[in-house]
Parts: C-alpha cells; structure tokens; sequence
C-alpha cells in the first residue's frame, strides 16, 4: 500500500506544482497580490486617520509607528 501512496503522492504533487505555475504566468496570482497591497494600505490609512487624526499625510509612515507604539505602551 505504501508503493501505492508514493506514487499518488508524486501524481498529486506534479499536479499541483503545474496548476501554481499556471495561475502565477496567468497574471492572476499578480492581480491579487496587488489587490491584497491596496487593501492593507486602505486599512492602514484608516487606523492612521483614526489614532493619530491630526497628523500631515506626508508622516502617514511615522504615525503608523505612533500607532503601534501607543497599542502596546498604553
């Protein structure tokens, strides 16, 4: 039975190694690591704008650290 399991695991694992290189040279695996990136960057606007509303955009990455500085030191 192991023989047998060896054999569908390798079938199972070409597989899949072919089914992740179609979907990364499709550009669909592309679209959604950026669609991923300008949701994080949405949600991190708007934990800034919430903790720190008075600071200038042009600091958005300082207050990001304000922001987690003042979470963990209350």
């Amino acid at each position: 039975m192991t023989h047998k399991d060896g054999i569908v695991a390798t079938i199972a694992l070409a597989l899949s190694t072919l089914a992740m290189a179609g979907v990364v040279g499709s550009g669909a695996y592309a679209q959604a690591a950026g669609a991923e990136a300008r949701g994080v960057q949405a949600l991190s606007n708007a934990v800034i704008e919430t903790v720190c509303p008075e600071t200038h955009v042009n600091r958005a990455a300082d207050a990001q650290w304000l922001a987690v500085a003042v979470q963990v030191n209350p």
